[in-house]
């Protein structure tokens, strides 16, 4: 049950990117592909990529540091730890092993996989904590290394995602609730669309008995179906969410949606009719980071002044599953 008059106020955001900058121009040593073709269907001019010895765990780390101290608080205040990834260093989870790195010993931490939606799940998850009272300082991450499961000769997908992380802190707030609606769905029958699938090998012992041992595949994708699910699905989810908030699309001051693909994002904007000067993309610089890519670009502008205390956000993120969602809120740096 939430309780009367407590809210949530999003107080700080961090992000961390590997230093490694693959360009188009280095991808064309790897396929038939160069500048021109990736930028005028992606708009992607550069990723980053994590070398064998950064681990998502640490790259997670150091966005959430970065948070916490814009939120004004130590890793001690934070109660629960929440990392929307999927790929994780660790098949049963790095939410924890982030809890030791920050040495936020009082956190409880766990992992939620929401593909591309994972950031916007992970807030909403963390906003149902806070109301019901449980947790008053939540810490949710996005973070992924899809560089690690691109087929690098299948120039569709390779060409798409970079690795990175960024994180946000939610505090309890008493009266003003500056989570001001979502919406989220998942539709199963189109999970074929997009998939990081189980690989296996099949050992028969002599007496028939069978023993499957597995890895994973890499990543596929049906890039049209996935384009025609973003550019319908998006904006009435923003719409819906929009309609919780008893909003309307003329009160949003910046629209953040998942980093996939310029094109998406264009189209979802004008069919919002949101015009361009409140649309936040760095995809040109970061590719698709998956979980990572809205908090990272939120990051960017309150960093950069473009976002500010006060302003009213959409949000939303859609991929694998396929999954898709939407979060309004009014960014502010006081409880």
């Amino acid at each position: 049950m939430r309780e009367l008059d407590i809210g949530i106020a999003i107080t700080g955001c961090g992000s961390a990117t590997p230093k490694q900058i693959m360009t188009n121009e280095d991808l064309s040593y790897l396929v038939d592909t160069s500048d021109e073709w990736i930028y005028s269907r992606t708009g992607i001019k550069e990723r980053r990529l994590a070398t064998n010895n950064l681990s998502l765990s640490d790259l997670s780390a150091e966005a959430a540091i970065k948070g916490i101290t814009m939120a004004g608080l130590s890793p001690s205040d934070i109660d629960l730890i929440i990392l929307a990834t999927s790929t994780a260093d660790d098949l049963f989870g790095s939410a924890s092993k982030i809890q030791n790195i920050l040495k936020a010993d009082n956190a409880v931490a766990f992992d939620l996989t929401a593909a591309c939606s994972g950031f916007v799940f992970g807030l909403i998850t963390a906003a149902q904590f806070i109301y019901s009272g449980v947790y008053q300082k939540v810490l949710i991450i996005g973070g992924d290394m899809l560089s690690r499961w691109v087929d690098w000769s299948d120039r569709n997908t390779c060409v798409l995602f970079g690795d990175g992380a960024g994180a946000v802190v939610c505090q309890r707030a008493v009266k003003n609730d500056h989570l001001l609606g979502f919406a989220m769905y998942s539709d199963g029958k189109q999970n074929e669309s997009l998939n990081l699938a189980y690989d296996f090998q099949t050992k028969f012992l002599k007496n028939g008995m069978e023993i499957n041992q597995g890895n994973y595949q890499f990543v596929t994708m049906k890039g049209k179906e996935v384009y025609r699910f973003a550019i319908e699905k998006v904006p009435e989810v923003i719409e819906k969410a929009l309609h919780k908030a008893k909003l309307t699309t003329n009160d949003i001051d910046w629209l953040i949606l998942h980093q996939a693909n310029q094109r998406i994002i264009e189209v979802v904007a004008r069919k919002l009719k949101i015009p361009s000067e409140k649309v936040i993309s760095n995809i040109s610089k970061y590719g698709n980071t998956s979980a990572a890519s809205i908090p990272l670009a939120l990051d960017e502008a309150v960093r950069s002044g473009k976002i500010k205390s006060g302003d009213i956000v959409a949000s939303s993120g859609f991929g694998a599953g396929l999954t898709w969602g939407a979060v309004i809120f009014r960014w502010t740096v006081e409880v």
